[in-house]
């Protein structure tokens, strides 16, 4: 209780809808129609089944130009080579899967546009692991040109930062602007369905007052979806305790000023006070209910950092990436983001300035 007292006297808290930068007007919709969750259909297993069905007609004729490899057993690299091979009829059905994948995400995001508190949205940028790929980028691309020759004024293009330092450079917008006085560092955490990754970022105030140069200093990963048996709640607890002392040791030793403050993303729909409603039913063990709260788990094992309590905010996944956006979408009022991988996230700002001047 101390600690969320703590969070909320900062003029701060878990999942807040009011940001320093942005107001969140929506996120984590979990949208259905007749055959199941929409968002299941620009998903990366999704275009791994749009491969494979372009592959269908061709092995049928023993033609198939990928060969025996399962569809799912492909790594991004190797798609992206196929896609620039010599061999025309595998660029090909990579193509096809690319465009097939394309009408999906198109037909998605006119879904989303069409909800409440997506009205006027002028811009999507497109986070997940799906973007970190040539034929990611190629399925965006393709997916906003097919929007606009609709007539729909939007603009959809890959975020800036690799989505793996997104997640992690979007943790400075949770924090309120007084903390940064007097460091130069946080700690962030990305947490996943397939993996958690935690890192230092850097926020070059002094380059940039607006945040626009933050970047990640250092970053571990844990691909906890690989372990064999799938790990536990409380072994996934133990394992980011140990990456983020160890950034602490590793900041103290590069004479970096951590502040006590630990910004972090996770999947689903966060309350208030730090616990997950719904939505986190991808990571290891039970993460949802009243009996959990991260935060609180996370500050009793990690009480100070340097020389002050340890603050910590959560906030969803796919915001916390979309928030590291923030500095490129200026030339917007209202914008979101869609984060591609295990699921589809999702999110929807409007910038607090326009905001602000439209109140």
């Amino acid at each position: 209780m101390a600690r969320e007292t703590q969070i909320r006297e900062a003029g701060i808290a878990h999942a807040a809808q009011r940001l320093p930068s942005v107001s969140i007007d929506h996120y984590n919709i979990e949208l259905k129609d007749g055959d199941g969750f929409i968002g299941d259909r620009v998903s990366k297993a999704a275009f791994r089944e749009m491969l494979e069905a372009c592959r269908e007609p061709l092995r049928a004729l023993g033609l198939d130009p990928l060969g025996d490899k399962a569809s799912c057993d492909f790594t991004k690299r190797r798609l992206d080579h196929i896609l620039l091979a010599e061999d025309p009829l595998a660029s090909g059905t990579v193509w096809s899967a690319i465009e097939a994948f394309a009408q999906e995400l198109a037909r998605v995001v006119r879904v989303f546009l069409r909800q409440e508190g997506w009205e006027g949205t002028q811009a999507i940028a497109v986070g997940g692991g799906f973007r970190d790929s040539r034929a990611g980028c190629l399925a965006i691309g393709r997916a906003g040109y097919l929007l606009r020759a609709e007539g729909i004024d939007i603009t959809l293009e890959p975020i800036r930062h690799h989505p793996d330092e997104g997640g992690l450079v979007g943790a400075v917008h949770l924090a309120p602007a007084w903390i940064f006085s007097g460091y130069d560092s946080l700690l962030a955490v990305d947490i996943g369905g397939s993996n958690i990754r935690a890192g230092v970022v850097t926020t070059n105030l002094r380059k940039a007052p607006d945040l626009s140069r933050s970047a990640v200093w250092r970053s571990e990963i844990w691909r906890h979806r690989d372990e064999d048996p799938t790990p536990s709640r409380d072994e996934a607890l133990e394992r980011l305790i140990g990456m983020l002392n160890d950034l602490i040791r590793r900041a103290d030793r590069a004479n970096l000023a951590l502040a006590p403050f630990i910004g972090i993303g996770c999947p689903g729909l966060i309350t208030a006070d730090g616990t997950i409603e719904r939505g986190g039913q991808n990571l290891p063990g039970n993460w949802e209910g009243r009996d959990f709260n991260l935060a609180e788990r996370l500050t009793a094992a990690i009480p100070r950092i340097g020389e002050h309590a340890t603050m910590v905010v959560m906030h969803n996944d796919a915001v916390v990436q979309g928030l590291s956006e923030v500095p490129d979408r200026k030339d917007v009022t209202r914008w979101g983001i869609l984060t591609i991988g295990t699921g589809l996230g999702n999110a929807r700002f409007t910038n607090r300035e326009s905001d602000e001047a439209e109140g």
